[in-house]
């Protein structure tokens, strides 16, 4: 059972649980389990079984596939309201994990079995209606993602991801490294340096250990394509 204060948050946070009926809100309240992750710390990894239903009432999850040559890239994030495609996926078709998810800050949730997962899936359209429309979310984000990969430059690719960034960034200082902005490109951090240098020698932006200050974001949409 989880604690009253995580059954708020999560009718707060997912609209379909919060329009279930009294009986099936009960049933979620007394079979889910506290979920807290520690920023870090993997959620589920490649290979392992799924077990269970993940809800993220705070925090994010990275998703992300690894090479055997040991590079990362970013599939998607699972903030506070959404779910993860891919344990859908695992859930509704017995599957392993075909990549890893980890904390990219302390999350707090609560997890739902399996079995109680499927059986409310059978019997609460609300609840089959979010699922189908996260899947068709994430399918059109991956979508995305293949272009971004297959058909852009990494320097248009680079610059779109701090201007994105620059959005939730006050005073336009984005805390990230450079090992963090290659691992969501896809890339290896040598050559994320070199173009951050690059934009650095125009001043474009100013570099610093642990953090990226814009200085011109308007250059920077222009090369990403955007401005």
């Amino acid at each position: 059972m989880i604690p009253e204060a995580t059954n708020h948050d999560l009718l707060r946070r997912f609209e379909a649980l919060g329009n279930l009926d009294l009986s099936l809100r009960t049933r979620l309240r007394d079979a889910a389990v506290p979920l807290h992750l520690e920023r870090g710390q993997i959620a589920f990894d490649e290979g392992s079984p799924c077990s269970a239903f993940t809800l993220i009432t705070e925090g994010c999850v990275n998703v992300v596939k690894t090479a055997s040559s040991g590079r990362e890239i970013l599939l998607y994030r699972v903030e506070p309201g959404q779910t993860c495609v891919l344990t859908l996926n695992c859930l509704l078709e017995s599957l392993t994990y075909p990549a890893r998810g980890i904390a990219a800050t302390e999350c707090h949730g609560a997890a739902l079995p399996r079995e109680v997962f499927m059986d409310m899936l059978d019997i609460a359209p609300g609840l089959r209606q979010m699922v189908f429309q996260s899947l068709s979310a994430r399918i059109v984000e991956l979508m995305g993602l293949v272009e971004e990969v297959a058909f852009n430059r990494l320097d248009e690719r680079l610059a779109r991801l701090l201007v994105a960034r620059l959005n939730s960034s006050p005073g336009g200082e984005i805390q990230i490294t450079h090992q963090e902005l290659a691992d969501e490109l896809g890339s290896v951090r040598e050559i994320v340096s070199r173009i951050l240098g690059s934009f650095a020698d125009r001043e474009f932006v100013a570099l610093e250990r642990g953090r990226v200050q814009i200085r011109d974001a308007e250059a920077l949409k222009t090369i990403s394509g955007t401005g």
